[in-house]
């Protein structure tokens, strides 16, 4: 074995992890046990998860959405966003109306109810994450982009999970 391939060990061996791998693995259960926290503040306070949430702020503030654009403004893939509407229509938290002047176009409106459940959810209605990297300069987020890039390469990531929000995992 050569000391560079003692320095990276291949992938499944048991060569010990690195002091600074540790301390990037220490970084990521951070993030990920703010994010569980926060979801689990929500689901306790509003009654219903996280993602369902973010779909209630974002019709609240987008009075007669449609689905499609629902999907856009919360980044997931429109079935995604097909489904976090049938379950707030099922529990009367969103209504559903035909557009005026296109009669397949379905128009999104928050109910009573799903008032009453924005009003008991903690902030931020994203979640936490989004907030936090929307907080940080567009340096830091290009760096943060090209180096997760490389981790999910690494990790031979599933690219249609980008458009999984964050709350149901």
């Amino acid at each position: 074995m050569t000391p560079l391939d003692a320095a990276s060990p291949e992938p499944g061996s048991h060569e010990p992890i690195k002091p600074s791998a540790t301390r990037v693995l220490r970084q990521f259960r951070v993030v990920f046990n703010a994010v569980k926290t926060h979801f689990q503040q929500v689901e306790k306070q509003a009654g219903i998860g996280g993602a369902q949430v973010w779909a209630l702020s974002v019709v609240q503030a987008n009075p007669g959405i449609g689905v499609g654009e629902l999907a856009k403004a919360m980044d997931i893939h429109q079935s995604t966003a097909s489904n976090l509407v049938k379950a707030l229509v099922s529990r009367q938290m969103l209504s559903t109306s035909r557009d005026a002047q296109d009669r397949r176009a379905v128009c999104l409106s928050v109910s009573e109810a799903g008032l009453a459940v924005l009003a008991a959810a903690p902030a931020p209605f994203a979640g936490v994450l989004p907030d936090a990297l929307n907080a940080l300069d567009d340096a830091t987020l290009a760096r943060l982009d090209n180096d997760l890039e490389r981790l999910i390469k690494v990790l031979g990531g599933d690219a249609a999970a980008a458009q999984t929000p964050l709350a149901p995992l």
